[in-house]
């Protein structure tokens, strides 16, 4: 059996910053709180937590003092700032370079809607850090539109801005987009609606590379953990392609039956999948099924 770790999985380049920058904090002194879940993966953080790494949620963040914080890379509303430096907290900004420039742009539109009575959209999920991010910097009015089906909630007869979250589907962007584009369209006139694609495309290339690497295996095993939306719409594109793909968190979630008179098996992640927990599942998938 052939066992293959897809070389474009794993961290994007955000994650794996903010785990660098973690990992050396922890190394020099021994603690440190993370606001929120640094990655959406329970081993690596399991990992980390191992080595003094805390994590924290909003409510603990206005308890803690003079302690050191980090910002993970989906990025923070300007509250969390204000709140770390009223309780005298050493904030280490993992936010990723990515995301800041969004939230900079976002703030720019809003500012510039305000003036006019206009609108600032993002076609995101509202539960999402990086989204509740985003909105933070526009005092909270962002609209948020989780799917195509839910373009009538903007107001045609107004001006628009619309931005992507980093880690959404592109082409559900541009579905959107050409929803609402028709739309604007239909009442005639002038139309003021502009709308930029802020997929992140270190992340959204992904996509087409997966599906090739999903025909060339008989099976795939995709790894993320259970709250990472990256990971369960790459694990559909996996899916989609090849029926025999299965979606596992951990080594001990493995079954042998999967491997049964197979010859390749691809294993492949998230972007916030690391490449040591790929190597763990590959090595217990040789345990189950060792070489004659």
């Amino acid at each position: 059996m052939k066992i293959t770790i897809d070389s474009d999985s794993g961290f994007c380049f955000g994650v794996e910053k903010a785990i660098e920058i973690a990992e050396q904090r922890l190394k020099e002194s021994g603690k440190l709180y993370s606001l929120g879940q640094i990655v959406h993966n329970e081993e690596e953080i399991t990992r980390l937590e191992r080595k003094g790494m805390v994590t924290i949620n909003h409510n603990k963040l206005c308890d803690a003092r003079d302690a050191a914080i980090l910002l993970r890379a989906h990025g923070e509303p300007p509250e969390t700032y204000e709140i770390a430096k009223k309780n005298g907290l050493n904030i280490i900004d993992a936010t990723c370079p990515i995301v800041v420039k969004l939230q900079k742009r976002v703030k720019n539109a809003y500012y510039e809607m305000k003036k006019i009575d206009g609108q600032v959209a993002l076609f995101g999920k509202k539960t999402h850090p990086e989204a509740i991010g985003l909105a933070g910097q526009t005092d909270y009015t962002l609209i948020i539109i989780e799917s195509p089906d839910e373009a009538d909630i903007i107001d045609t007869s107004s001006p628009l801005r619309l931005f992507a979250q980093t880690t959404k589907n592109k082409y559900e962007y541009e579905k959107l987009v050409g929803i609402l584009r028709k739309r604007f369209e239909e009442r005639g006139g002038p139309q003021d609606f502009i709308h930029y694609n802020t997929v992140c495309k270190l992340v959204s290339g992904r996509g087409d590379h997966l599906k090739e690497f999903s025909r060339e295996n008989d099976v795939v095993v995709f790894i993320s953990g259970k709250h990472s939306s990256n990971g369960k719409y790459l694990y559909g594109i996996c899916k989609s392609v090849n029926s025999n793909s299965y979606h596992i968190s951990s080594p001990a979630e493995l079954e042998k039956s999967w491997f049964k008179g197979v010859e390749t098996v691809g294993i492949s992640g998230a972007t916030s999948t690391p490449k040591w927990l790929m190597e763990q599942v590959a090595e217990k998938i040789r345990v189950l099924h060792p070489l004659p």
